[in-house]
C-alpha cells in the first residue's frame, strides 16, 4: 500500500511553475486534494472497519413476506410484518460468537409457531420469555463466518465495494491530466526554458532601468504638455545612452530616396547605470530570447496538449457523474441474500446488515459534491481557452505604455504561454517584453558600448595611414561609441563588421574628418549628421555583400570627389544593378567599383561630365558591353581589371582625354586595334600586363606620346624596333615574358628611366643598354645573363639594379661609378657582392638616406 505522500507528490511540481498555473488549475489541484484524500479516508475505513453481518431468516418470516408480496407489497427488505420485525430483532440480539443451544426435545417448528399463538394467560409468556435467550438456528460459528463472506460478494452492490478504489483511480488519472503537459518531454524542456528565462528578465536590472527610463521620459512628456509646449525641441541628442525616440525628426526629401534617420529625444534624469556583469547579462537574455522565441512560435504543441488534458477532465467528470449519481441510493445498510447453499446451513435465504453504508453514502455525496465543482470549472477552462485566440499576443498595451514600440505580437506556443502568464502576474509579460524589443536591446548595447570603449581607449586605436593622415579603425562593434565622434582632429574613419552603426549630430565637431569607410556597415544618419557629411566628406569607402547595404543618404554626398563600391552586384539585376541615381554628385571625381558586372551601369553617366577616373574591378566576370563608356569624354583615367576582355574595347577610342588605360588581369592576346590610340593623344601610359598577348604590332609607334608601357606577365618573345621609336617612353616593362634577346634599338630611348625585363631568357646585355644614361631602374633578375659589361658605369643616375637570379660569377668595379646606387639598391647574390673591390663595397655602403634625399 502507498502512504499519502507519494500519491501527493504526483501533484508535486516545481515551485517556478506557479506562474505557469492559472486560478483554476490552482483551485482544481485543491479539488484533487480533497478527493484524493476522500478516497484514501473512505479506502482506509473499508480496509479496517468494513463488514457484513448475516442472520438466517425463519421459514414462517418468509411465508408472512410471500403473503405479503401477493398482497401487492414489492420491497421484502422495507416491508414486514410486526411479528417477522420482532423476529428479525430478536434473532440480532443472539452473538453470533456463541453456539447456539438446540433443544432435542422441542422442534424448531414449535418453537417457531408458539411466538403466533396467543397465551392463555399471561404467566406463562413471562416465563417462557424469561427461559429463552433467542431465537435457536441450530447454527455454528464457521456457518456464520461462512454467510457472512458469501454475502459480502453476493448481496452487496459492487460499489459499495469498490467505491474508494474507484474514487483514488479517479482522482489519480484526473491529478495526471492537470500536470501531464509540464512532465511530457517535448514540452517539459520548452516549458523550463521559458520559465528560467521569464524569471531572468524579470529580475534583471536592464529591465528595471528601460521601465524606469521610460517612467521618466512619460513624466517629462507630461510636464511639457503642462507648460504649454507646442512641439518637441528641434535639437537632436547627442547621447545614446539616456531617452528614447519620441518624434521624426524631418530629413531631406527626395522621391525614391529612403534613408534613416535618428529621433530627436528628450533629456531625462540619469538613471543607475548598469555594470559591466549587469550589461553582459543582459545582452546574453537577449540572445537567448532571440533564440528561444525562434524555437517556440514554429509550433503549438503546448497550447494543443493543454486543451487536449483538459477535454479529457471534462469527459472524466462526465463519466464520474453520470455512473457515480446512479449507485448513490444502491448503497443501503439493509440486504437480503440468497446464497443457494441449503444443502450447508439448511436456510435459503438471510437478512444482513453493512456496517459502512451511512459512513460511504456520505462519502460519496461529498465526492460527487467536489467532481461537480471541479467539472464546472473545466467547463470554464475550455470556454476561456477558446472565447479568444491563444495562439496569437499581441505587446499592444505595452507598446502604449512604453517607449518600445517596436516590440512584435507573438504566436503559437510562445503565445499561449505568455497567456498563461498573464493569468497569474501580467508584470511579467510586460517586462519580458522588454527583451523582444530591438530598441531596448541596441540601447543597452549603446550603454554597454560607451562604458567600454571611453575616449582614451579610443586614443590608443587612433594611428597613421600611408598619407600621414590620423585614421581610427573600429571592427565588430555593436554599435559606435559616443567619444568617437570627440576626437576631433581625426581625419580617416572606418567602421567595418558594425550592422547597428548610427552617425549622431556629434559628428559635426569633426572638423578634420574628409575620409569615412563602411565595411559591411548599413550605418544611420541623424538630420544634422547628414548635412555635415554632405557638406564635409570627400572620399567614401562602401563595400557591402548586397547592394541593399548601401546607404541611401550616400547618393546625396553632393559635396563627395572619390567614391569606392566594393561588393556583388548581382548580373540578374544589371539594368539597375540596385545603384540609385548618381546625379546628385556633382563633384564626383573618381569613381572604384570592384563587382560582378557584366555591362558598365548606365547610372555611371550621371556622373559623366565631371568623371575623371573610372575604376572597375571584376571578379572575373566577363564584361560585354562598354557602350556607356562613350558619354565619358572628361575620364582621365580608366581600369578595366579582371573583366576577361578578349580584345581592346572600341568604345575606349572616343574617349578624347584619356590619359592612362589599364586593362590588366583580361584575356587579351592580339592588340591590332593600338593603331587607333593614335586618335588619344593624351595617353601617355598603357598597361596590358597579365593577359596572353604574344606580339606587338609595329603600329603601336603611332601612339607618339606615350611615356609608360606595362607589358608583364604575357607570351611575348621578342621586342619590334617600333617599340624603340617612342621618344617619349620613361618606364618600359615587358618582365616575365620569353624574351631572349634585347635589341640593339634601345639605345634610341634616351628619354628611358626605368627598363624592367625580369624573368626572361636574355643571356647578353647590348652595349647600347648603357646609353641610356637616365636610367634610375634596371631589373635583370631571372635571366640568363653571364656578365655585365663595364659600361654600366655609365648610369650616373642608377638607383636601383636587380641582377638576381643569373650566371653571373662576378660583378664590374665600375658599379662604384653610379654615385646613387645604394647596397639597398642593389639585389645581388651577397657572394657575388662580396668579389666587388673594397673601395667600391665601401662606396655602396655609404649612408641609404642619401638617395632619398635627393629624391628618389
Amino acid at each position: 500500500m502507498f502512504t499519502l505522500a507519494e500519491v501527493a507528490s504526483l501533484n508535486d511540481l516545481q515551485p517556478t511553475y506557479r506562474i505557469l498555473k492559472p486560478w483554476w488549475d490552482v483551485f482544481m489541484d485543491y479539488l484533487a486534494v480533497v478527493m484524493l484524500m476522500v478516497a484514501i479516508f473512505a479506502g482506509t475505513m473499508q480496509l479496517t472497519k468494513d463488514q457484513v453481518v448475516c442472520l438466517p431468516v425463519l421459514q414462517s418470516t418468509v411465508n408472512s413476506k410471500a403473503q405479503a408480496s401477493t398482497s401487492g407489497k414489492a420491497d421484502v427488505t422495507t416491508v414486514e410484518t410486526t411479528t417477522g420485525q420482532a423476529e428479525a430483532a430478536s434473532m440480532r440480539t443472539v452473538s453470533p460468537g456463541s453456539a447456539p443451544t438446540v433443544t432435542p426435545d422441542v422442534p424448531l417448528s414449535r418453537a417457531t409457531s408458539s411466538q403466533y399463538q396467543p397465551t392463555e394467560s399471561g404467566q406463562t409468556l413471562k416465563k417462557e420469555q424469561k427461559d429463552s435467550s433467542g431465537r435457536k438456528t441450530n447454527l455454528d460459528f464457521q456457518q456464520y463466518v461462512f454467510i457472512n463472506q458469501m454475502c459480502y460478494h453476493l448481496a452487496l452492490p459492487w460499489y459499495s465495494k469498490y467505491f474508494p478504489y474507484l474514487a483514488l483511480i479517479h482522482t489519480i488519472i484526473l491529478i495526471v491530466s492537470s500536470n501531464f503537459w509540464f512532465k511530457y518531454p517535448k514540452t517539459c524542456s520548452k516549458i523550463e526554458h521559458f520559465v528560467s528565462i521569464l524569471g531572468k528578465c524579470f529580475e534583471s536590472p536592464w529591465t528595471t532601468k528601460a521601465l524606469s527610463e521610460t517612467a521618466c521620459e512619460d513624466s517629462e512628456e507630461n510636464k511639457q504638455r503642462l507648460t504649454g509646449a507646442q512641439s518637441l525641441p528641434k535639437h537632436v541628442s547627442t547621447s545614446s545612452d539616456e531617452g528614447s525616440p519620441s518624434a521624426s525628426t524631418p530629413m531631406i526629401t527626395k522621391t525614391g530616396f529612403k534613408f534613416s534617420a535618428e529621433k530627436p529625444v528628450i533629456e531625462v534624469p540619469s538613471v543607475t547605470i548598469l555594470d559591466k556583469k549587469d550589461g553582459e547579462q543582459a545582452k546574453a537574455l537577449f540572445e537567448k530570447v532571440r533564440k528561444f522565441r525562434a524555437h517556440v512560435e514554429d509550433s503549438d504543441l503546448i497550447y494543443k496538449l493543454y486543451v487536449v488534458q483538459t477535454v479529457i477532465k471534462t469527459v472524466k467528470f462526465i463519466f464520474i457523474l453520470c455512473y457515480t449519481a446512479n449507485f448513490v441510493n444502491a448503497i443501503s445498510f439493509e440486504h437480503i441474500c440468497n446464497p443457494k447453499v441449503e444443502h450447508l446451513i439448511g436456510y435459503t435465504q438471510f437478512e444482513c446488515t453493512h456496517n459502512m453504508a451511512y459512513m460511504l453514502k456520505k462519502l460519496l455525496i461529498s465526492y460527487i459534491s467536489l467532481i461537480c465543482v471541479y467539472g464546472f470549472i473545466c467547463l470554464y477552462t475550455l470556454f476561456w481557452l477558446f472565447r479568444i485566440p491563444l495562439k496569437e499576443y499581441s505587446f499592444e498595451k505595452v507598446r502604449e505604455e512604453s517607449s518600445f514600440s517596436d516590440i512584435p505580437d507573438v504566436k503559437n506556443d510562445f503565445a499561449f504561454l505568455l497567456h498563461m502568464v498573464d493569468q497569474y502576474d501580467q508584470l511579467y509579460s510586460k517586462r519580458f517584453g522588454v527583451f523582444l524589443s530591438e530598441v531596448s536591446e541596441n540601447k543597452l548595447r549603446e550603454i554597454s558600448l560607451n562604458h567600454e570603449w571611453t575616449f582614451e581607449k579610443l586614443r590608443q586605436h587612433v594611428s597613421r595611414n600611408a598619407q600621414d593622415k590620423q585614421e581610427l579603425h573600429l571592427f565588430m562593434l555593436s554599435g559606435v561609441p559616443d567619444a568617437v565622434f570627440d576626437l576631433t582632429d581625426l581625419d580617416v574613419l572606418k567602421l567595418e563588421l558594425i550592422p547597428e552603426a548610427k552617425i549622431p549630430a556629434k559628428i559635426s565637431q569633426m572638423t578634420n574628418l574628409q575620409e569615412l569607410h563602411l565595411c559591411h556597415c548599413p550605418a544611420k544618419v541623424e538630420q544634422t549628421a547628414f548635412s555635415f557629411l554632405r557638406d564635409h566628406l570627400r572620399c567614401l569607402h562602401v563595400k557591402f555583400t548586397d547592394v541593399g547595404e548601401i546607404p541611401a543618404w550616400v547618393y546625396l554626398l553632393k559635396n563627395l570627389r572619390e567614391l569606392y563600391l566594393i561588393g556583388n552586384l548581382n548580373s540578374e539585376n544589371n539594368k539597375m544593378i540596385g545603384l540609385e541615381s548618381l546625379r546628385e554628385l556633382r563633384h564626383l571625381k573618381i569613381l572604384n567599383v570592384k563587382s560582378n558586372l557584366t555591362k558598365i551601369p548606365s547610372n555611371i553617366t550621371d556622373v559623366a561630365p565631371h568623371l575623371t577616373k573610372l575604376v572597375i574591378h571584376n571578379d572575373g566576370t566577363k564584361l560585354l558591353v562598354l557602350n556607356s563608356l562613350k558619354k565619358m569624354m572628361n575620364v582621365a583615367e580608366l581600369e578595366l581589371q579582371n573583366c576577361e576582355l578578349e580584345r581592346i574595347p572600341h568604345a575606349i577610342f572616343s574617349l578624347s582625354n584619356l590619359q592612362e588605360l589599364d586593362l590588366k588581369s583580361n584575356s587579351i592576346r592580339t592588340i591590332e586595334e593600338i593603331i587607333s590610340f593614335q586618335h588619344l593623344k593624351r595617353l601617355t601610359c598603357l598597361k596590358l600586363w597579365h593577359n596572353k598577348i604574344v606580339n606587338i604590332p609595329s603600329s603601336i609607334t603611332h601612339v607618339k606620346n606615350l611615356e609608360s608601357l606595362y607589358l608583364s606577365n604575357n607570351k611575348l618573345e621578342s621586342l619590334p624596333a617600333a617599340v624603340f621609336s617612342l621618344q617619349k617612353l620613361r618606364c618600359l616593362d615587358v618582365s616575365y615574358n620569353s624574351i631572349a634577346v634585347i635589341p640593339i634599338e634601345i639605345g634610341l630611348l634616351q628619354n628611358l628611366q626605368h627598363f624592367h625585363i625580369t624573368g626572361n631568357k636574355v643571356d647578353i646585355l647590348p652595349k647600347q643598354l648603357f646609353k641610356c644614361v637616365k636610367l634610375r631602374t634596371l631589373s635583370l633578375g631571372q635571366n640568363c645573363i653571364t656578365s655585365i659589361p663595364e659600361k654600366v658605369g655609365q648610369l650616373l643616375q642608377l638607383t636601383h639594379l636587380e641582377l638576381k637570379g643569373n650566371c653571373l660569377d662576378r660583378l664590374p668595379a665600375t658599379l662604384g661609378q653610379c654615385r646613387l646606387l645604394r647596397k639597398s639598391g642593389l639585389v645581388v647574390e651577397d657572394h657575388l657582392f662580396d668579389t666587388l673591390p673594397s673601395e667600391v663595397k665601401e662606396v655602396l655602403n655609404q649612408d641609404t638616406s642619401i638617395p632619398f634625399a635627393n629624391g628618389i
